[in-house]
């Protein structure tokens, strides 16, 4: 299966007309063996249900139809989609490509069954953090994840306490799944070429959250309150969700009132939420 390279991805524009959209943060994949490191570190299988988000012209599509996966397309540019759908024409393998927005459409509804499927993409910048959490928290069908992102992002989803990049959406990635860094794109295999590096985080989701809460609403909104405020002390820093509770939530935590959000593990937090349920 022949695979995009640079010259292939400028034809393409070229031919029909068009120009990567920065509003999409479109940066094309334009090198094979990128393509296929990314479906290597995903582990596809020849049969496995793969879903696509961003696929652009193809990249990354035809290097999973190479694999033998069963691919399903959800690409949010309409002329992009055509163009995609006209190569694939005459490429062999089972996809699919449908026109819609995965940050505005129930994905769960779009998959022809509970799964498991896998998640392989190449998501565009603008979005993709909250795009990954919406798929854990919301499409339990999506057993593993492989996605590449802009690194500061990226190295978000995978940190834990102590790491720079450690916050809010880390939390909640461990709460859902095992997340690490799998390796890093330099910007020389994109068209356009970006300002930033990528990097591929993989992502296997849990049978079950490694904690237990009351309540997960609470548990993120302290969470999220923590990282908001993140120099501060949690014992101010929660005083938004906890009120005059805050000190005593966290006393019965087991967890220092002049800690820093930073600080807290998964288990911490979870803790604190108990905490907080039960003195509500």
């Amino acid at each position: 299966m022949t695979l995009l390279t640079p010259a292939t991805v400028h034809a393409l524009l070229a031919e029909h007309g068009l120009r990567p959209k920065k509003s999409l943060g479109q940066h094309f994949l334009a090198d094979p063996n990128t393509a296929r490191r990314i479906v290597r570190l995903a582990e596809v299988v020849p049969g496995d249900r793969v879903l696509e988000i961003g696929p652009g012209l193809g990249s990354l599509t035809f290097a999973l139809l190479e694999a033998g996966a069963r691919v399903l397309a959800v690409e949010i540019d309409a002329r992009l989609a055509a163009v995609l759908e006209d190569e694939l024409r005459d490429q062999p393998g089972d996809a699919r490509v449908v026109v819609a927005d995965a940050a505005a459409v129930p994905i769960g509804r779009l998959l022809d069954d509970d799964g498991p499927w896998v998640c392989v993409s190449n998501l565009p910048y603008n979005g993709a953090v909250p795009g990954v959490v919406r798929l854990l928290g919301g499409v339990p069908s999506v057993a593993r994840l492989l996605v590449m992102v802009q690194r500061e992002g990226g190295e978000r989803l995978g940190a834990g306490p102590g790491d720079e990049q450690y916050g809010a959406v880390s939390v909640k990635v461990a709460y859902h799944a095992e997340a690490d860094v799998a390796g890093l794109v330099p910007p020389s295999v994109f068209v356009p070429r970006p300002k930033v590096e990528s990097v591929l985080v993989r992502m296997v989701r849990r049978a079950a959250p490694p904690v237990t809460v009351e309540s997960e609403t609470v548990l993120f909104d302290l969470v999220r309150a923590g990282f908001a405020q993140r120099r501060k002390m949690l014992r101010r820093s929660l005083q938004p969700v906890l009120g005059a509770r805050a000190e005593a939530v966290l006393g019965a935590a087991g967890v220092a009132p002049t800690a820093r959000a930073e600080a807290l593990g998964l288990h911490e937090w979870a803790a604190v939420a108990q905490s907080a349920s039960v003195a509500a």
